[in-house]
């Protein structure tokens, strides 16, 4: 008893040495990323700084970092031409959450109903090969026109956009269902909706999710084109204002504000994701 005790605790004590190691090579591993991507950051900005102050490249049309951040310090101190940039952010914002949900939702019904539905996917599925072969950018200037320059008009090209990326997704999500769950849930009795509730669409789940985080970005390129072509406020005015002035920081800056819009969206939606998948492994 006593040797084999003394050996079930050398045993633990060398797997604790194995997990130490691991966790080490771990936070090793973590802190060697980060500083690689504040590195790549530093030579960038570092370069670009440099080069534009030398004249290595003209700040006239590529600008530089620091006049970057003087653009946005201002814009937050003192504004831009069309208000608030808080407002202009909201505006924006507003009409990609609305485009995005809009899109998302019909997209998910719609890809779920013709998965399910072969009738209804030879019917349609011409006509929605034809709508996704329209470049969809150009569609904002008929919503322009059509809708006007109040919201509207961005939130339909934003649904646009989402909508075609959401669709495939839950559509090939839907046809990649394990075959055999389906069927031994029908052996024990479950209705085709009870099968869709229950069985299809959880497998489907981590398809739909997946094109969340691509089809949000689309939804915000979809409102600020919107937005470029014609509106009364919004971040794609700001973009399209500094061009008509030929203001390259006020391009950056605005290009800026969006890519840090889009990445908060991303982590909260990746928040999402992980509170839906519990049951997933994790990725290593």
């Amino acid at each position: 008893m006593t040797q084999a005790h003394s050996i079930d605790q050398l045993s633990a004590a060398s797997l604790a040495i194995v997990e130490q190691a691991a966790q080490r090579k771990i936070r090793m591993r973590y802190w060697l990323v980060i500083s690689l991507r504040i590195a790549i950051l530093v030579i960038v900005l570092g370069g670009w700084e440099l080069g534009a102050t030398l004249h290595w490249i003209d700040p006239f049309f590529f600008s530089q970092p620091s006049l970057i951040v003087i653009q946005i310090y201002d814009w937050i101190m003192e504004g831009t031409s069309q208000g608030p940039l808080w407002v202009q952010v909201l505006v924006t914002l507003e009409e990609t959450v609305l485009g995005f949900l809009i899109g998302g939702v019909a997209g998910v019904i719609c890809g779920i109903l013709l998965g399910r539905n072969k009738l209804l996917s030879d019917v349609f599925s011409i006509y929605i090969q034809i709508a996704n072969s329209i470049p969809r950018v150009v569609l904002g200037s008929i919503f322009v026109i059509s809708l006007g320059l109040g919201m509207a008009s961005k939130v339909a090209l934003a649904v646009v956009m989402v909508f075609f990326v959401v669709f495939a997704n839950a559509f090939q999500g839907v046809r990649e269902a394990d075959r055999y769950m389906i069927a031994n849930a029908q052996i024990l009795g479950a209705s085709s909706r009870q099968v869709t509730m229950s069985v299809v669409i959880p497998s489907a789940l981590s398809w739909i999710l997946a094109s969340l985080h691509v089809s949000f970005g689309f939804a915000l390129v979809g409102a600020v084109v919107g937005e470029f072509l014609g509106s009364k406020q919004g971040i794609g005015l700001l973009i399209s204002t500094a061009q008509g002035a030929f203001n390259a920081s006020g391009v950056f800056a605005a290009m800026i504000v969006l890519a840090v819009v889009a990445l908060a969206a991303d982590y909260l939606l990746l928040r999402i994701e992980k509170r839906l998948l519990k049951w997933r492994p994790a990725a290593f």
